[in-house]
């Protein structure tokens, strides 16, 4: 059973934020208030549902025990018992999920960044094949996609490229995704047709508001340089490049995608600042890992968590033993849904584990 007032301070938020929403508000306070009413609607009214069974299996559990009820009426009680019973565990479970505290970085937009690894221009084709999937995939979500910086591969795709994710919910599903992707396949330039492995490493980063992580000045080392590569003479003269270093961590963040030296050093900044953020929260997923073992989505990005097997036509990805035979349907973007659904799932059986309710 569910404490009874965790369900009253629901119901009690519910109605506070629909009296709020009915008073004069800033229009951001009316944003920010619509959002948690629409979430909050049907967690109460999953509320309602639930103590609604729950009294009709009272009702049922008094009418079996009443001496005066008759044998039919017992037996037709006792019948329709079970059902109500599995209605109510599942009406539990779900509150019990929604009772669950929430990551805070959920809500946020991210900054997704890619690199090859091991396999040389093979896994820079393969950095690229995987940037075009979250691509393809934010596009059914909705999301807008920026590129912020990225270094081309000599026979194509990419040796890293960093691009921001814009949208409700991005950082929610997309943080399992951070790990040592791999790829099994015969590379074009393969003559033999042997299969080689190569290997990426995408990193899921919450993007931090400057009230999140505070940036003392004398900590950053700040360089204005040439950009190099394609641009033309503009781009030879003027030092609109960007090196930002942060001395006390040694992150280094060079942005030179942009002919203004100040918009470079703005998106710097901004992919500096989720590193950091993303630093704090590994070291605190750190601690936690030790006391909760199997941690899904903690973010260990020494860990291989998914194989792309072209060959066999399948990805599994390592963590939940999931294997889909729709390697084409998921490098599109289209069937990706389905990992990222599956690890959620799994990611809300462990919170529920780690609150000590039934999963």
């Amino acid at each position: 059973m569910i404490p009874e007032p965790k369900l009253d301070a629901l119901v009690a938020r519910h109605q506070a934020v629909e009296r709020e929403l009915a008073s004069p508000v800033t229009p951001e306070t009316y944003v920010k208030l619509s959002r948690e009413f629409a979430e909050l609607a049907p967690i109460v009214e999953t509320v309602k549902d639930y103590r609604a069974v729950v009294a009709e299996i009272a009702g049922l559990d008094a009418l079996i025990a009443d001496a005066a009820t008759d044998a039919e009426m017992r037996a037709m009680a006792t019948s329709e018992k079970p059902q109500l019973d599995q209605r109510r565990a599942a009406l539990e479970r779900e509150l019990r999920l929604a009772l669950v505290p929430k990551d805070a970085m959920d809500e946020r937009n991210v900054i997704l960044e890619i690199r090859a690894g091991t396999g040389g221009d093979e896994a820079a084709l393969f950095a690229g094949d995987l940037f075009r999937m979250y691509e393809r995939y934010a596009a059914t979500q909705s999301w807008k996609v920026e590129i912020i910086s990225l270094s081309e591969g000599t026979m194509g795709g990419f040796k890293e490229i960093v691009a921001e994710i814009r949208g409700r919910g991005a950082f929610a599903k997309l943080k399992f995704e951070s790990g040592v992707h791999r790829v099994q396949r015969v590379p074009d330039t393969e003559g033999a047709g042997r299969i080689h492995t190569s290997t990426a490493t995408v990193a899921v980063l919450p993007e931090a508001a400057e009230v999140d992580i505070d940036i003392d000045d004398d900590d950053l080392k700040i360089d204005t340089l040439r950009s190099g590569g394609a641009g033309g003479q503009h781009v030879n003269k003027t030092e609109s490049a960007v090196r930002v270093t942060h001395i006390p961590t040694g992150i280094v963040v060079m942005m030179q995608e942009d002919r203004s030296q100040h918009r470079n050093r703005a998106k710097a900044m901004a992919v500096l600042r989720a590193r950091l953020y993303d630093f704090e929260r590994q070291k605190q997923d750190a601690a936690r890992a030790a006391e909760r073992r199997g941690q899904v989505g903690s973010g260990d990005r020494s860990e291989r968590i998914r194989t792309y097997n072209f060959p066999q036509g399948r990805v599994s990805d390592h963590r939940i033993n999931l294997t889909l035979y729709k390697l084409p349907q998921v490098m599109e973007g289209e069937a990706l849904g389905e990992i990222i659904d599956a690890l959620v799932t799994e990611h809300q059986a462990e919170l529920l584990a780690a609150e000590g309710a039934p999963s």
